[in-house]
């Protein structure tokens, strides 16, 4: 059995509370829930949970103060909860392999494919040196496919430099759809269904209040229940980079099967993708997928509209943090900086 993972103490959730609130009262967002816990203290048993709100879901549309059971649009966590954890499985099903070229495992493609040479390995760890600016509102969708544009084009950096990239992505999540022959967000839905996460899924979602809003786009009503990313709404916001819609208590759901330890693949999956693959800059790694921060011991991801995942493999503890900050204008999302900073201390300091 497992050992126990060590509970927050009052101080250490004294101070997200703080923080989120003091964020709320600034405008840095309409308001968010944060979630600490811990791993499953077994097989079968539950970690432990506290749960922390503030401000209210959107003053337009749920004027409630959220829960660990709003929706929001977690962005750029689509990477870890959906793209990352089906790559792994898989590898597990020898339907990828971490060292081949992305074009062993897209449709087969004519011409020349500069960026269809990097690996699974480098796209996973934002090293395949690809176009970093997707901008799919300047492609031609009609002339060919999507993985086939992406690929045509020449690489911006040499393989094995770290750039952050949603396209690698993108190409991942066409991939996974190629070589099971099922579209993404069917392989996805079976996933979360077997972690126990029932209010995750890609959108649209439905708009009733307790889904979070985020931003008005200019000359249009606000985005409730529709994708944020601008390039995952023209792929119809099923996309490897962003799409996903999910409340707290199922990321925190998540966050406690991949610390719970033992042989599960997943596990064993989370455990390989802590292995550094490059250096984002002094003191910070990137995993295959996760970044590594505090000397390796905090692993965490972001999501543009002010959503964060943080684990500490060690201690078995993690933050869960969901906020809609883009709703006051995309700006206001580093604002909440200091709430992002504050879970990653205490999670580095055990």
């Amino acid at each position: 059995m497992d050992q126990a993972a060590p509970m927050f103490t009052t101080a250490e959730i004294g101070a997200l509370h703080d923080v989120l609130h003091e964020i709320v009262a600034e405008g840095a967002t309409p308001g968010g829930v944060v979630v600490c816990g811990t791993r499953q203290a077994s097989g079968t048993a539950p970690g432990a949970r506290a749960v922390l709100s503030a401000g209210v879901v959107s003053p337009f549309t749920g004027p409630g103060t959220p829960d660990e059971h709003t929706v929001y649009d977690i962005a750029s966590l689509t990477k870890v909860t959906a793209t990352w954890p089906l790559v792994g499985r898989a590898l597990d099903a020898g339907l990828l392999d971490l060292d081949a070229p992305v074009r062993e495992f897209l449709p087969p493609m004519e011409g020349a494919m500069p960026s269809a040479e990097a690996t699974v390995r480098q796209l996973l760890s934002h090293t395949g040196g690809l176009r970093a600016a997707t901008r799919f509102d300047l492609y031609d969708l009609t002339e060919r496919p999507l993985h086939e544009l992406i690929c045509h084009e020449l690489m911006e950096n040499l393989p094995g430099t770290h750039r952050y990239v949603n396209r690698g992505y993108i190409l991942l999540g066409l991939a996974l759809a190629h070589v099971h022959g099922r579209p993404l967000d069917e392989l996805a839905a079976d996933l979360w269904a077997g972690l126990g996460m029932p209010d995750t899924a890609y959108g649209p979602v439905r708009q009733e209040p307790r889904v979070a809003p985020t931003e008005r786009p200019e000359g249009h009503d606000r985005l409730w229940g529709a994708v944020h990313d601008g390039n995952a709404a023209i792929m119809g916001g099923v996309a490897g980079h962003a799409g996903v819609f999910a409340p707290a208590a199922d990321l925190a759901t998540y966050a406690e099967h991949l610390l719970a330890g033992g042989e599960s693949p997943l596990g064993r999956w989370f455990r390989m993708s802590l292995v550094p693959q490059a250096e984002i800059e002094p003191g910070l790694q990137r995993g295959l997928g996760w970044i590594l921060g505090a000397g390796g011991s905090v692993a965490y991801h972001h999501g543009f509209t002010g959503t964060s995942l943080f684990l500490a493999p060690a201690t078995g503890r993690y933050v869960v943090v969901l906020t809609n900050a883009v709703h006051n204008g995309a700006a206001a999302r580093i604002r909440i900086t200091p709430l992002r900073d504050c879970a990653q201390k205490i999670l580095a300091a055990g």
